[in-house]
């Protein structure tokens, strides 16, 4: 019984929660980069550089010749994806970026903590029993 009391302290403390929450929304901002890469920038950028679709940029390492590259991988032919990867360090890029700048805007955003005032030094000994005296004396 002693483990599952263990388990439920470990799963509800703070930074557990924290990071579950974390890596959800991760996981939902990833397929909005991911979209925003494929569906936006790549097809920008494919159309500057000469109305190329980096999806389909591959590299055939067998014999023969196929035309496109779903043909290539429907004929189990050896390819290098490389378009595919240019579309992964772009996403890596962006998701890095927009991490970065969202990390620097809750920073700014937070509250500075004041700083704990520094505690009072104790009195010595000697003065509390000084004014015990002068105390004693007034009554």
């Amino acid at each position: 019984m002693s483990f599952i009391k263990e388990f439920k302290e470990f799963a509800m403390r703070g930074n557990v929660i924290d990071l579950a929450v974390g890596v959800i929304v991760g996981g939902a901002f990833q397929k909005i980069i991911d979209s925003l890469v494929k569906d936006v920038v790549m097809p920008i950028i494919g159309r500057i550089v000469g109305g190329v679709d980096f999806k389909q940029l591959y590299l055939n390492l067998g014999d023969q010749s196929f035309e496109t590259m779903a043909l290539a991988e429907k004929a189990g032919a050896p390819i290098i994806k490389y378009g595919a990867f240019i579309n992964s360090i772009i996403d890596f890029t962006l998701i890095a970026l927009s991490i970065f700048v969202a990390v620097k805007v809750i920073n700014r955003l937070k509250r500075q903590e004041p700083a704990p005032a520094p505690a009072a030094p104790e009195t010595p000994e000697d003065v509390v029993l000084l004014r015990e005296i002068r105390d004693s004396l007034k009554k």
